[in-house]
């Protein structure tokens, strides 16, 4: 992946992933699969278990421990109150992005003509 979209995508998988959750809650591997689905392959499964371990101390998320048939129960994540709040202020702060890097591409694409 190139440099320039790694970092991008370090200041949005906060929120992704929290968009992740608001759908359904579910566990490290699953967040990674689901994002692979979602086209983030290149993201590592490390790089999501320290994201989730990030929102965990943040109050972000819930976390439930689920008994497993293989190996030690797995950490259920699921969205809380306070991470919706979180969510629906990303969503707006990348709408916000949207909307002006848009007009601001417009703009370089197409420049006013000098003159007109």
């Amino acid at each position: 992946m190139a440099k320039q979209m790694t970092e991008m995508l370090k200041g949005t998988l906060e929120g992704i992933v929290l968009a992740i959750l608001a759908l359904k809650p579910a566990y490290g591997y699953e967040i990674t699969a689901r994002l692979r689905e979602a086209g983030f392959s290149d993201i590592a499964e490390g790089t999501v278990y320290a994201l989730l371990i990030r929102i965990e101390k943040r109050g972000l998320v819930d976390v439930e421990k689920i008994s497993s048939e293989k190996g030690p129960p797995r950490k259920v994540y699921s969205l809380n109150l306070r991470g919706s709040e979180y969510l629906a202020e990303f969503w707006s702060s990348w709408s916000f992005l949207e909307e002006h890097l848009g007009r601001l591409r417009q703009l370089v694409e197409n420049p006013p003509q000098e003159g007109a």
